[in-house]
Order: structure tokens, then C-alpha cells, then sequence
């Protein structure tokens, strides 16, 4: 019996096209939770700095080629993420949903509308 593909559009998809990668390139034996966990790091860093000097990085203040730039430095946080989820045995979607039931559950709408403040600040 065969795996079904997953949806191209899914973190599946993605996965499998990061482990398929990664395995042509002999690059496995790097991808190590620590080192794909600094790596993410880096890659969110490389995402602030297009944002850097920026008044408010409003849509209006954005060029086309820093939107190039998020955009690529966005696909590459992503990827790292999903390897890095790989590789600890973390269902990204169910995580994501989860996290999503504790953050309702930590600011309630009715309670936190228009309130940035921490929940425990409140």
C-alpha cells in the first residue's frame, strides 16, 4: 500500500520536499535540532532586518525589492521550521491549533479587546 501525497499546498508537502532536498545534498547529518534551531534564529533576524529603520514597516513604506526580501526570508523561516519540526517528532498544524485553544483560553475576547498588555498584566 502506497502513502498518499499530501496536498501540495500542505506542511506535509513541504516536509517531504525539505527532507528530499536535504537528502540529495548529503545535508542531513547537519540538520540537528540545535543547529536548525539556530539557524531559524538567524533567518528570523534576517527577516527583522528588512523592517529595520523603518517607521511602522506600514505596506506603504515597503519597495519591491524589500517585499522580495521578506518574502524569501519568510519562505525561509518556514522551512526551517518544518525541518526543525521533522526532527523533534512536532505536528506543526496540531501544535498550531493547540496553541491557538491555550491563547483563547489566556485572553479572552471580551476580556482583552484593544488591550496589547501581557495576560498576566491585566
Amino acid at each position: 500500500m502506497t502513502t498518499p501525497t499530501p496536498p501540495a499546498d500542505s506542511l506535509l508537502a513541504l516536509r517531504e520536499l525539505t527532507r528530499r532536498f536535504a537528502a540529495e545534498r548529503d545535508w542531513r547529518q547537519f540538520h540537528t535540532p540545535k543547529n536548525l534551531a539556530m539557524a531559524l534564529t538567524v533567518e528570523a533576524a534576517e527577516l527583522a532586518e528588512h523592517f529595520q529603520w523603518l517607521r511602522t514597516g506600514a505596506d506603504e513604506e515597503l519597495d519591491a525589492p524589500r517585499r522580495t526580501g521578506i518574502r524569501h526570508e519568510l519562505a525561509d523561516v518556514l522551512l526551517y521550521l518544518v525541518q526543525l519540526a521533522d526532527k523533534v517528532g512536532v505536528d506543526l498544524h496540531a501544535a498550531a491549533l493547540e496553541k491557538m485553544a491555550l491563547n483563547a483560553a489566556k485572553y479572552p475576547a471580551e476580556r482583552v479587546r484593544g488591550d496589547a498588555r501581557k495576560y498576566d498584566q491585566y
